[in-house]
Formats: C-alpha cells, sequence, structure tokens
C-alpha cells in the first residue's frame, strides 16, 4: 500500500514539474520576438491555463503532502511580475489629484454593421456621460459628429463637450482612429505601419502649458472569420472529448493564423516603441487594441519607458473582449512614468461593441 501511495504522489509530482516548466515557459515567452519564432506568440494565450493549474497543485500539496509543494510554490514566485500584470489587485480610490486627465479608449467595431443605427444612439450618451477629457476610439470614423446638420440632441452636446475632433483613415481599405478632446489637438498623423487595415495615428495635444504624445492603436487583427472563430468555440469542446484528432487539425489551423498576425504586430509594436523612445516631449500616452494578450511580446515590448495603468491601478482579470470566448484583455492605456494612473477600469456597463471600453484618470507625479 505505501509502494502504490508513493507512485501515486510521484506521478503527481512527475504532472506538477512539467506543468510548472510550461507556466513558466508562457510567462517568459514575453521575450521572444514572434519574429524569430512565431510560435511563442501563443504561449502567452495559455498562460491562464497553467497559471491554475499551478494554483491546484499548490492546494493539493498543502492538503495531502507539504514537502512538495515546493516546486510550484518557486514557480508561482518567479512568475509573480506576470501574474501581477495578468491580474493585479488594486480597489478603486476616491483620493484622486484634482489635476487628473481621464482617458477613455473604446474599439466600437460592431457600429459600422447593419446595427449601427440601433446602437449609436447608445454610444453617444455612453461618451458624453463618461466625463473623459480624451475619447480615442477604433474601427469608427464617427462621420455624424463632421455633419452641420446634427439634429440628435445628445450629439450635438458630444460635438460642444469635445470641441477638438480628428478622424484619420487607416491605410486604404481600413476603418478609422478618432480622438475627441476637450483639449486643442495641435496635429494628428498616422504612423505608417504598412498595413491596409489596421494602424496606429499620434497626436500633440496641448493641457495647460503642457504638451504630450497621444498615441492611439489599432494593432494588426488575427483575422479570424466567422468559420476561425466557429473552429474555436469547437475546439474548447472537443478537448474534453477522447477522440481530439479533429480538435489538433483545428488548433494547428488556429496556432497558424495568430503566429501570423504576431509576426506583423512585432513590426509594428517595435516602429511604436521607436517613436515613443525619441519623442521630443517627456509626456506620452499609449492607448488602444493591441490585438494581443496582456502577456506578449506585444504587450511587454510596447511597456519600455511606460506604465501599464490596468497593472498598476486595476483590478482582477480586466477582460476587454467579449465574444466567441476570447477571454482576454487586449485593450490597454499606457503612460509615461511622469503620470500616475488611478483607477484603470474596464467598463462592463455598455455592451454595443465585441469590446468593453477602458478607462483610467491620470495624474502628473
Amino acid at each position: 500500500m505505501k509502494e502504490l501511495r508513493w507512485i501515486f504522489f510521484h506521478l503527481i509530482l512527475l504532472c506538477n514539474i512539467c506543468c510548472a516548466g510550461l507556466l513558466l515557459i508562457s510567462a517568459y515567452g514575453i521575450y521572444i520576438d514572434p519574429k524569430s519564432l512565431p510560435i511563442s506568440s501563443c504561449f502567452g494565450l495559455l498562460f491562464p491555463i497553467f497559471l491554475l493549474a499551478n494554483i491546484c497543485f499548490l492546494f493539493f500539496w498543502i492538503i495531502f503532502h507539504r514537502k512538495y509543494l515546493w516546486p510550484t510554490l518557486i514557480t508561482l514566485l518567479l512568475c509573480f511580475p506576470q501574474i501581477r500584470t495578468y491580474c493585479p489587485i488594486h480597489f478603486q480610490t476616491t483620493t484622486i489629484p484634482e489635476d487628473n486627465i481621464k482617458i477613455l479608449s473604446y474599439n466600437v467595431m460592431p457600429l459600422t454593421s447593419q446595427k449601427e443605427n440601433e446602437h449609436r444612439a447608445d454610444l453617444w450618451e455612453y461618451l458624453l456621460n463618461s466625463k473623459a477629457d480624451i475619447i480615442c476610439m477604433q474601427e469608427y470614423s464617427i462621420k455624424d459628429i463632421l455633419n452641420r446638420k446634427i439634429k440628435n440632441d445628445t450629439l450635438k452636446n458630444l460635438t460642444k463637450t469635445y470641441p477638438y475632433i480628428k478622424i484619420l483613415r487607416v491605410g486604404k481599405q481600413g476603418d478609422h482612429l478618432s480622438c475627441l478632446s476637450k483639449f486643442p489637438i495641435l496635429s494628428a498623423n498616422m504612423i505608417d505601419l504598412g498595413s491596409d487595415y489596421n494602424g496606429s495615428a499620434i497626436y500633440k495635444i496641448k493641457i495647460d502649458k503642457d504638451t504630450i504624445t497621444l498615441i492611439n492603436n489599432h494593432l494588426e487583427s488575427n483575422k479570424l472569420t466567422r468559420k476561425d472563430k466557429g473552429m474555436y468555440n469547437d475546439l474548447l469542446g472537443k478537448l474534453k472529448d477522447p477522440t481530439v484528432h479533429l480538435a489538433k487539425t483545428e488548433s494547428h489551423h488556429l496556432v497558424h493564423k495568430l503566429a501570423e498576425a504576431s509576426v506583423i504586430r512585432s513590426k509594428q509594436v517595435k516602429e511604436i516603441a521607436r517613436i515613443i523612445a525619441k519623442s521630443q516631449y517627456k509626456s506620452i500616452i499609449v492607448c488602444g487594441d493591441f490585438n494581443d494578450s496582456s502577456i506578449s511580446f506585444i504587450h511587454h515590448t510596447m511597456l519600455k519607458n511606460l506604465n501599464d495603468a490596468f497593472t498598476e491601478s486595476g483590478c482582477g482579470l480586466g477582460i476587454s473582449y467579449n465574444q466567441n470566448r476570447f477571454y482576454f484583455r487586449i485593450d490597454n492605456i499606457m503612460a509615461s512614468k511622469d503620470f500616475k494612473p488611478y483607477n484603470c477600469t474596464i467598463d462592463h456597463s455598455i455592451k454595443v461593441s465585441d469590446h468593453y471600453p477602458i478607462w483610467c484618470y491620470l495624474s502628473k507625479q
């Protein structure tokens, strides 16, 4: 009986060590450029699965055999920076300096679909009530705002609240990147990222006596079709099925598409990081849809010389994409280190898009 018990616990320990190794690979895959190893971009997507598995192993050893908990405990400690990035714990505060600015970023893709008229009023109402000082939107041109014959009262109030508006088209076939500001926008230009559908815009905004650089991003999409998204949902179900041959075929297809897009994003984010590094202004804000998780080379590279507002002041998983079981935070607000973020929030109060908006307060420190 003792021999069976010994074999059982050591088999569990072997599984535990393998799982710990996979967690380390997924956590530190952020340092691997997808251009060199495209499949590395998928490591971060598996981070929450391996993290949850290791937490379960930790509790198992605490209950049944404490001397075996050390591999898991050490692994979790080594992965603490990534765990904090993925799921920070900060409670909202009311002690925000008065000289703050509120930034809101929102990918409003479905508003260019057939449901545009149905959801448009809800969007205007939400933006007006948000009391944000600067609003960045991706995948929507808000052409209504430029229409001088506006009949909607909410939209009229919105244009009065945000007198400075810049709309830039992405590539030859993409949608628009939009910026609504209470402060003067001195300039607005597209950053050439070599994409017809995705891109970034850079703005210079005058806030009192200070000038800031704001970069609004919609990085390369994964280009998953409806069929691909359906395949992904089917895959989640089939992974529970012992006959997984078809699931493997589907997973290879999805991994290939995700890896292909990540290689393009790698080039894009390095260009944006280069622009940030040589910015003539100290104060920088970067926001938008990164189309990659918070545990990724893309997120890690963008963070050079910046702080992640959600990591520094948010709470929980911060899932910003709300469809097709893609449970990731792909929308972000980042700021240079002369800003202190407060109460960064993924706002679930509105659901007129496949993304949730993200907002936070920034105060000079």
